[in-house]
């Protein structure tokens, strides 16, 4: 029986959170989804009873848990193709966190900012909330399917 991920609800939970403001408060769904990353990656770091600094950002976060999870799975037909392919797409992923990062810090919650600063619109947190909800749940899935 596969184990599922311990924090499976909560992840399921900021998903709809975040789409739910996508329209209404767009800074609340780009602030959310850096932390959805920051929770699946530290969630995953703990249940390989691996350390991480305090101090760690998401990119370096996401590089450990992805290292953690070693994402190609050994029993598929041609691994050093796959592995390929699957480190470029996660190369892609893996400038997400920064992204997100990025907006968070410009646009998002979490950062006081002057009562004239304009915001993104729903489109760019629509952006970040898809994105920040494939790396996440593929992360999460590929955890899940490693579990004994």
């Amino acid at each position: 029986a596969q184990r599922t991920f311990a924090n499976a609800g909560y992840v399921a939970q900021q998903i709809t959170r975040m789409e739910a403001a996508v329209l209404n408060d767009p800074a609340l769904a780009i602030g959310t989804a850096k932390e959805l990353i920051e929770t699946t990656c530290k969630t995953i770091l703990d249940e390989k009873k691996l350390t991480y600094s305090n101090k760690a950002d998401v990119p370096e976060l996401v590089k450990a848990a992805a290292k953690a999870l070693k994402l190609t799975p050994d029993d598929i037909p041609d691994v050093a193709k796959a592995s390929d392919t699957i480190k470029r797409l996660l190369g892609n992923l893996g400038s997400i966190p920064h992204g997100l990062a990025e907006l968070r810090n410009l646009y998002g919650t979490g950062h006081g900012k002057s009562a004239r600063t304009k915001g993104l619109s729903p489109r760019h947190a629509k952006l970040a909330v898809g994105a920040a909800s494939t790396l996440a749940v593929f992360l999460m899935e590929t955890h899940n399917e490693q579990q004994p």
